[in-house]
Order: structure tokens, then C-alpha cells, then sequence
């Protein structure tokens, strides 16, 4: 699927060289060869670096933060190793190719290409990489970074930096930190340019202003990430962005920061792709999701999730649950016994990966920045913007989900317990994270990042744990193989295990 993608995306770009190739005036230009373009332009390189994030976000890495983070339980294959905290020895594609040889290399070569003359493009490449970078240093901790991407300069073996200096900077180190990369990213998208996005920006569609929300939203989501480990200075960032207005950050769901997907074989949502085309017997509901949605009476969970036929029982006496809104099945995380058929296992509903794959990935969104200020104002005792800012994020979410208005309200007064923060700031705080939890279905690395950086929400160990994390979930994923060998004098030592903490992590 990734090789089509890049195809598709880049077809355009060869089509266009070929058609030059072939004027008459350069019929003898034997030295040319339309097919390997020396210079790609920035529109079909912006093209590939979007559709590259939202696929890495959905693809394996997406696959193993939902069974980390119990959205989904692995019955099959890598996922079932996943769900047993089996890592070690993967990721190679998605660090080679849809990380540093994909979305990164992509932005910084747009970064290249129109700095001088289009810096708009070059702002929305900056947002991009910085989206990028700490979605690879937010798995793996300490990462190549200020040396990454100078392949063409020939150094091939970048030096690994600390987590902190990536987020805060090191200057002594020539590090520029994600929060000043995206602030630049901003003000080049206030420059004049000669060349401007559009069409081929397959998210916003060349719309400055959206961009704008999306750097800004960017920082609210990089000062909450460290902000367990640097409350001052998460709340100084924070302080920044709402200073500028409500109109400077996403405030509605039609802003969103998502990558769609097609319907047809090799564009379809990986998550699609993945769950009912290629592997359809690999991972189902996890009963730990279907637990905390049922017991509330959540309408989002037949959005998310697919109901089952009836209280069939299956072969490890797992049962349909019965529901307000069907039965649905689920599955404990790392069970070792036999799934049901596939016919009794709710997997994926159209949320997520909509009718024949052409649902979003959604990556940075409103009810994220919703309730990033719900904690934000916890943090600073303000009880009436935490909670205004919590249920706003209980109602995007369940907006974009697609439950009707009227629903909602229902919801609203028959679960007040639910929606209303009540208690000491940490019964306050899991509230705030389980309800991010449960909006997060189809983005486990979000998820993923809220459960290591605050502990919530109370998640079992998996059962049958491997021996490599034996009483905890993850907190890191390994480093992969192909680095290992690339790059070996340069990867931290000892290498830290998967039990080891990233920095601004607190389990």
C-alpha cells in the first residue's frame, strides 16, 4: 500500500517531466531521462508528505498504540504478539520509510525548495516535520534530530539528541527546539509567495488560515505533552496561544487536521486496509473499551465499533454484551485462548474507517484542543473553564462521531456523574483523560501519549504479559534493526528497554 501511494503521488510530477522531455527543441537531450526527475516540485512533494503522516499515524504504529492502549485486543499474527508486548525487532519500514524516508524527508525538502521565493510552503513543511519529529521521539525517546535529514551533505549517521533538547532546545548544541520550529513555521506562512498551495494540499486545500490553527493547535498539543515534566513552561506556551485569540487555534471540528483516504484498493484508510482487507482475523474490540463504554451507555460505541449478531458464545466463552445499542463482542487484551468468528467480533465501524476505507485519520483535532484546556485550567484551579472546556470536549467528540444533537443532551443528563468534574484534581484529571481516551479511537498514539504522560485511565496489564515488559504496558517501542545497524555508534547505550520512561513521560 505504501509503494502505491507514493506512486500515485508521485505520477503527476513524472508525467509532467515526460511531457517537457518530449518537446522538439529537446529531442536530442539523450542525457535526460524523464523518469527519474532530478527535481520533484513542492506541490507533489506536499502532496506526499500529508498523505505519508496520516498513513504512518494509521499503519503499524497506529495498530500498536490502539492494542497498547486496549482500544483493540490482537488475535492474530503481530498484533497478538502486540498485545503481549512483543516488540522488539519492528518498525523498520515505518522508521525508514514512513518516517525519516517519507513525511520528514518530504518537508524538509519542500523546506529547500521554496524558502526564498514560496515560504508558505516552506511554513506548512515546518509544521509538518515538527508533527513528525515528535510523533517519532514521542515513541521512541531520544532520536536523530538537528543532524536528521542532511543525507544529501553525506552525513548519513546523524547523532542521537535527548528528548528535552528536541522539545526545550539545547543552543550550547545547535538544537532548535519543536515549539521554535513551529513558531517559524507560522510566520512564514505570513509571508508573500510566489508560489501558493492549493489543490495539491489534500488537507486544507491551500487555506493559510486553517494552517495557522493547526501550528497553533500544534503547540497547545506539544506544551501539554511535557507539561507533567515542565508545568511552567507548558503553561507559558499555553498562556502564548490563547493570547491571541480564539480565532488563532482549531475551535471547530470543521478545522480538524486529518488526512482522507479513498475508496479504492491502495488509497483506502490503513486502518481499512489492514482490518478488512488484508488481514481481517487479526484484531478486534477490546473488552476493556467495550466495558467503559457500555457501562455509561456511550452512543459513540456503535459509531466506533460494529455490533455482533446475538449472545453467541465463542470458543474462549467470551459472550456478546448486550447494550443499549446491540450486542457487541469484545476481547480481553492478550488472551492466549481462541478468538470468536469473525461474524461474532465487532471490529472497526465507519468512524473510523468509513464504508470501503474512505474515513479520515484524524490527527490534530478540536476535541484534542478542547480538552488540553480542560486540564490546562485544572492545572491552574480555574474549576469553571475546566469544566466548560471538559464537556466542549465531550460534545466534539461526539459530534464528529456523528450522534445526532438530541442524543447528546440525553446523554448529557442521564450520565451527570459522566460530564461533570467533581472530587480531588487527579479524580478530576482522569476524568478529563478518559473521556480523551474514548474520543481517541483511531489515533492510539494520542491515547498512547495521555496514558504514559498522566497514568490514565486505569488500564489492566494484559494478560499472558511477555517477559520483555512483564508487569507494566510499554512505555517506549524499541529501536529498529535497520537504525541499529546503520547507525549503531550513534544509538543510545545502553539501549533503554521498553520499560524505561521517555522524558516527559511519568509512568
Amino acid at each position: 500500500m505504501k509503494q502505491l501511494l507514493i506512486i500515485r503521488y508521485c505520477l503527476g510530477a513524472v508525467l509532467a517531466l515526460a511531457a517537457v522531455a518530449c518537446k522538439k527543441d529537446e529531442f536530442l537531450d539523450v542525457n535526460t531521462d524523464p523518469n527519474r526527475p532530478l527535481v520533484v516540485p513542492p506541490s507533489v512533494l506536499l502532496t506526499g508528505a500529508e498523505i505519508t503522516t496520516g498513513f504512518a499515524v494509521g499503519n503499524d504504529l497506529g495498530r500498536v498504540t490502539e492494542l497498547l492502549i486496549q482500544h483493540t485486543a490482537g488475535i492474530a499474527n503481530q498484533p497478538r504478539s502486540y498485545d503481549t508486548y512483543l516488540l522488539r525487532g519492528n518498525y523498520d519500514n515505518q522508521w525508514n520509510l514512513e518516517l525519516y524516508g517519507g513525511a520528514l524527508t518530504n518537508s524538509q525538502q519542500i523546506i529547500i525548495a521554496t524558502q526564498e521565493a514560496s515560504p508558505q510552503y516552506a511554513g506548512i513543511a515546518k509544521l509538518l516535520k515538527a508533527y513528525n519529529f515528535a510523533f517519532t521521539t514521542d515513541l521512541w525517546g531520544d532520536i536523530p534530530y538537528s543532524q536528521a535529514l542532511q543525507g544529501q551533505s553525506g552525513n548519513l549517521q546523524p547523532r542521537f539528541d535527548k528528548q528535552q533538547d528536541i522539545y526545550e532546545g539545547n543552543s550550547s548544541l545547535g538544537i532548535q527546539s519543536l515549539f521554535d520550529l513551529v513558531r517559524e513555521g507560522l510566520a512564514d506562512l505570513d509571508k508573500a509567495s510566489v508560489l501558493k498551495p492549493a489543490a495539491d494540499d489534500v488537507i486544507y486545500k491551500g487555506v493559510i488560515a486553517n494552517w495557522k490553527k493547526f501550528g497553533n493547535t500544534l503547540l497547545l498539543k506539544f506544551a501539554n505533552t511535557i507539561s507533567k515534566k515542565d508545568p511552567a513552561f507548558a503553561n507559558k506556551v499555553i498562556a502564548e496561544v490563547l493570547a491571541k485569540g480564539a480565532t488563532a487555534y482549531i475551535s471547530s471540528n470543521a478545522e480538524d487536521f486529518q488526512v482522507a483516504f479513498g475508496t479504492t484498493v491502495g488509497n483506502q484508510n490503513p486502518f481499512y486496509a489492514y482490518n478488512y482487507v488484508t488481514r481481517p482475523d487479526d484484531q478486534m474490540l477490546s473488552q476493556r473499551f467495550l466495558d467503559s463504554l457500555n457501562v455509561n451507555k456511550d452512543p459513540r460505541l456503535p459509531l466506533f465499533f460494529t455490533s455482533t449478531p446475538g449472545p453467541v458464545a465463542a470458543p474462549t466463552n467470551t459472550t456478546a454484551t448486550s447494550t443499549p445499542f446491540g450486542f457487541f463482542t469484545g476481547f480481553v487484551n492478550g488472551n492466549p485462548a481462541a478468538a470468536p468468528i469473525r461474524t461474532n467480533r465487532s471490529r472497526y465501524a465507519p468512524y473510523v474507517v468509513g464504508a470501503s476505507g474512505e474515513a479520515p485519520v484524524r490527527i490534530v483535532t478540536n476535541f484534542q484542543r478542547a480538552f488540553i484546556l480542560a486540564e490546562y485550567y485544572l492545572s491552574l484551579q480555574d474549576n469553571v473553564n475546566a469544566q466548560r472546556y471538559f464537556q466542549e470536549g465531550i460534545t466534539a467528540s461526539m459530534t464528529k462521531a456523528g450522534v445526532a444533537a438530541a442524543d447528546i443532551t440525553k446523554y448529557f443528563a442521564d450520565n451527570p456523574k459522566i460530564v461533570t468534574l467533581a472530587g480531588s484534581d487527579t479524580r478530576k484529571l482522569n476524568q478529563i483523560i478518559t473521556q480523551k481516551w474514548i474520543a481517541w479511537v483511531g489515533n492510539g498514539y494520542e491515547a498512547y501519549n495521555d496514558y504514559r504522560r498522566t497514568g490514565f485511565p486505569r488500564l489492566p496489564l494484559a494478560t499472558n504479559a511477555s517477559s520483555e515488559s512483564p508487569t507494566e504496558i510499554p512505555s517506549r517501542l524499541y529501536y529498529p534493526n535497520a537504525e541499529i545497524a546503520a547507525n549503531s555508534q550513534n544509538i543510545p547505550t545502553p539501549q533503554p528497554l521498553t520499560t524505561v520512561p521517555v522524558w516527559w513521560a511519568t509512568k
